[in-house]
């Protein structure tokens, strides 16, 4: 749904302030919720979570392929937005468990993080350039045809979960009292939701180094937010309609999503050439900004030059960003006990929506003033001043302190 999402909503009516506004929704849920969810994975296990999350998204991308104004989209990015906060940590922290449970807590991580992310970005290549093809080959409403597949996407993901998911009961709790008991959980957690948040925030400022690592989320937050609202309305310029932009948007995309692939399989070589993972997560991040300013300066073409050079920079962007994004998931993983691994992993993408509600909020709609190329500009500054956030960062075990 990736491709049409932007054009679905231009095309039945919302102008960009209003599509950075639902979008913004989407990040301004992921950032109230991400914090409660992830300490609802770390008690009642990451399945249960995974499942819940998997059926909002169906009943999300529902309502997104039915709607015709703002205020249905908006509904369904709120719901889109908790889908994401129920399902950004426990994955990765059931995955981390279970290695550390079979080879100890020794065990190296980024050979899997790296199979994972691999496997990842080629379903979002594939995913996209699907979602991107398809308007072209249905006659009625081409531009949600992507979004009513999604939805069947989400219940296939519903299956895996409940099939190849497993992990140890909680606590030992018969279904039924697990029901239960989540139910009153849930209502807790949303009532103590500014408590929760801050009691994130402070998990960051106890442990400097793990807050620099949380804080670097933001930079990409903003940096991903911005290209994706911003380029399927450049590219459906270029091409001359939405259907073919969505077509060439998903191409461009593709192209990004299997770079990203080759850059998880790169970063255990890099981090070892480079003599450290903070080394080479700081060099990767100053080449993900370095591509965010070529595409600002790939604006000035047009037609067909226009489009390979989109490709041809987010190619290098993705590359670059997905060896940043695996090695700092590897010090970050390696600073977070096992018991507040979910919820460490949510506050990450917690401050990954904040990044991403500044830009749907301040920087898309300036976009319809300035155009793209300053915003992408002011983009790739960001990204640039956050690779600051690697100088001295030290690696390895955060110390433990004497109680």
């Amino acid at each position: 749904m990736l491709a049409p999402m932007v054009l679905l909503m231009s095309a039945r009516g919302l102008d960009i302030a209003e599509i950075g506004l639902v979008t913004g929704a989407y990040s301004v849920t992921i950032v109230v919720l991400e914090l409660p969810t992830g300490g609802l994975a770390d008690v009642l296990g990451r399945r249960p979570v995974l499942a819940a999350s998997a059926v909002v998204s169906v009943v999300a991308l529902v309502v997104m392929a039915l709607a015709h104004s703002m205020w249905p989209f908006l509904v369904a990015s709120v719901l889109k937005g908790v889908a994401r906060a129920l399902s950004s940590g426990p994955a990765q922290a059931w995955y981390v468990d279970t290695l550390h449970a079979r080879y100890g807590p020794a065990a190296d991580l980024k050979p899997g993080l790296a199979a994972g992310n691999v496997a990842g970005s080629a379903a979002l290549a594939l995913g996209t350039l699907a979602g991107g093809l398809l308007p072209l080959a249905v006659r009625r409403d081409p531009l949600a045809a992507p979004i009513w597949a999604g939805a069947g996407a989400a219940l296939v993901l519903l299956v895996a979960v409940l099939v190849l998911m497993r992990e140890p009961s909680r606590a030992g709790r018969a279904p039924a009292r697990v029901a239960v008991w989540a139910a009153v959980r849930v209502a807790e957690v949303v009532r103590d939701v500014p408590v929760t948040i801050v009691a994130g925030i402070r998990l960051g400022l106890a442990d400097r180094a793990l807050g620099r690592l949380l804080l670097l989320a933001a930079g990409a937050g903003v940096m991903l937010n911005t290209i994706e609202l911003l380029t399927p309305g450049r590219l459906a310029a270029l091409t001359g309609g939405s259907e073919t932009g969505g077509a060439a948007y998903a191409f461009v995309t593709f192209a990004g999503f299997a770079a990203g692939a080759l850059g998880s399989s790169l970063a255990p070589p890099l981090a070892r050439l480079l003599r450290g993972s903070v080394r080479a997560a700081a060099s990767a991040t100053v080449v993900t900004g370095a591509a965010v300013a070529a595409l600002a300066a790939s604006t000035v073409l047009r037609g067909a030059a226009g489009v390979v050079a989109t490709g041809a920079t987010y190619v290098l962007l993705f590359t670059a960003l997905a060896v940043a994004s695996l090695l700092r998931s590897e010090l970050l993983h390696q600073r977070v006990a096992a018991d507040r691994r979910a919820t460490v992993m949510s506050v990450d993408s917690l401050q990954l929506q904040f990044g991403g509600m500044l830009s749907s909020l301040c920087l898309v709609p300036l976009s319809g003033i300035a155009g793209v190329g300053p915003v992408w500009v002011l983009t790739a500054v960001v990204v640039l001043a956050s690779a600051l956030l690697y100088v001295r960062l030290p690696a390895g075990p955060a110390p433990r302190h004497p109680q």
